[in-house]
Parts: structure tokens; sequence; C-alpha cells
């Protein structure tokens, strides 16, 4: 009898622990989502005035990246989004059309898969043994306009993307320079920052070490801690990238079971829809925008597509 009081009165003690315990979490939380919100209004007063493009881009959750990335620090968040409203003003990447890089990706040497990874993120492609031509600025225009189409196609849910990168055919003399390696890093870090997940380096050659060795200190803690490199001898790579994503999913070159070819024409033509998505996004009320077929750079459509202004 009192053996089953006390185990009773245990087991009451041990309930009541657990709901102060969870109540105490719960609390916790709540001031913690609070102060983050207040540096999200603080920053937002910080950059003062905004109008246009400025202020549909600088979003709560956009500057809660940036202060993210940069570890809730309020100063340094606020210089790094300053910096990245002067580069949209004047790079202007919601402006780029597929027309105008579409030379770039005739190889297939950058792309959006037409796959996301488990958790629904938009995955880029990245083939650098397939590169195809030698302007540097082009090169990086063609990568910005894909990582603003990753984020144009990212659901509701997801913020963020995952880049697979396969190295077949890539050599010494098929990679970018250093300084188009650091421009690249530099462009993903500060302009899109806590965009990227995470980026899977599949099956390096031994010769990437050199090239790897200098670049990865162009890379702040946070980016260099999303690249992984897999190995298809690697069990442990192997697994950690398959916990990303649906091996019937993954193509053959990255160790999984689907088998995909890229398609020039089509992807052209699904870019040129996106197009359309993204002028209506960004509402292009000051003048039409005329997308063209999207087959080269020269390339002038017969019909171009005009959109009218957007309602917003």
């Amino acid at each position: 009898m009192f053996s089953r009081w006390s185990n009773s009165h245990h087991n009451k003690e041990n309930d009541s622990l657990q709901q102060e315990s969870k109540i105490v979490l719960t609390s916790s939380l709540i001031v913690a989502v609070m102060r983050k919100y207040n540096q999200i209004k603080e920053l937002r007063a910080a950059i003062g005035p905004l109008s246009g493009r400025s202020l549909k881009y600088c979003t709560d959750a956009c500057l809660r990246r940036y202060l993210e990335a940069r570890n809730w620090n309020a100063d340094k968040s606020k210089k790094m989004l300053e910096e990245t409203l002067k580069w949209r003003s004047t790079y202007k990447p919601e402006e780029i059309r597929w027309h105008e890089v579409a030379v770039e990706g005739e190889t297939g040497k950058v792309y959006r898969a037409s796959f996301h990874d488990r958790h629904d993120r938009t995955v880029l492609i990245l083939r650098p043994g397939k590169q195809n031509t030698t302007s540097l600025d082009n090169q990086l225009r063609h990568l910005v306009y894909l990582i603003e189409n990753a984020v144009l196609n990212l659901p509701e849910t997801q913020e963020q993307m995952a880049w697979l990168i396969d190295f077949t055919g890539w050599t010494l003399s098929t990679s970018v320079p250093i300084k188009s390696a650091r421009d690249t890093i530099n462009l993903l870090q500060n302009h899109y920052p806590e965009r990227l997940t995470i980026a899977f380096l599949y099956n390096p050659p031994r010769i990437f070490e050199a090239f790897w060795k200098i670049v990865k200190y162009f890379m702040d803690a946070k980016t260099f801690q999303k690249v992984k490199f897999v190995y298809p001898k690697n069990t442990e790579s192997v697994e950690l990238m398959r916990s990303y994503f649906d091996e019937e999913n993954l193509p053959t070159e990255f160790g999984g079971k689907a088998v995909l070819e890229y398609n020039h024409e089509e992807f052209s033509k699904q870019m040129s829809q996106d197009d359309i998505k993204s002028a209506n996004l960004w509402g292009f009320d000051d003048k039409l925008q005329c997308i063209s077929n999207g087959h080269s750079g020269s390339d002038v459509a017969p019909e171009p597509v005009c959109l009218a202004p957007s309602a917003s």
C-alpha cells in the first residue's frame, strides 16, 4: 500500500517537473522569438526608408537572413544589407533575361534541376567540366540569373537551395581562374546570405585539392561548413548526400538511379516562362518587358512575348 502510494506520488512529482520544464522551455522560445522580431524591426529602422524594388526585396524574412549571416550583429548586418542593395541597384539581377545568358547554358554547365531535395528545396546542378565560354563576366551573370531563378522557384515553406557539383571532365585547364572563384564565393556569401543550405562536391579529382586549398580561404566559416566532399567509395560521405536526396531522383552521375540528360531547348523554354513570372513578381510597371525565345544571346525572337505592366 505504502509502496503504491510512494510510486504514485513519485509519478505525480515527475509529471509536475515535466510540465514546469515545458513551461520554462516555451517561455524561453517565446522570449527568443520576440528578441529576434525586435532585432528585425530595429534593422528595418536602421536602414531607413526604402522604395521600389529595394522595399520589395527587404521582407522580414530577408532581414532575418542578413542578421543570421552576421550572427545577429545589427551593425554588421546593416552594412551587409546596404552593400547588397547598392549592388542590386547597379547590377540589376532581377532584370537579367534568359536570352541574354543562354549561350552560357548550352552545354548544361549550370542548370536548375527538375527535382527538389527531401525538404523540397530547389536544386542547382553545376558541371564545371562542361565550361564552354571565356567571358568571366557573362559566366557570373549566368550564375546570378540561375540563383535568382532558383529563389524564384522556392516553395513558400523553403528559403534555401542545394547545389550538386559534378566534376566529370574537370581539369585545371577547364577550371575558372582564382579571381572568378573568389567573385562567385563573395557573391553567394555577401548578396545571397543563408540561401545555400549545402553544396555537395561529387568525386573531385586529386588535382582539385591544390585549387581547393586556395579557394577555401575566401569562404567564411558558415559557407565552409556547408561544402561537403562526396567520394563513391566513402560510405559516410555518400550516406550524407543521400540523406538530402531521394535515390530515385538523384542523377546517376551522383550515384543515384535517375538518368537525366540536359536538353538546352527545353530548358530555354522553361526559363523564358520563368522570365515572365519574374517580371510579374518584380512589377515592371515602368515599361513593357519583352522576352525573347531564349536560344542564345544573339537570337531575336520573331514573335517576342510582351508583358503588360503588372498590377501589384
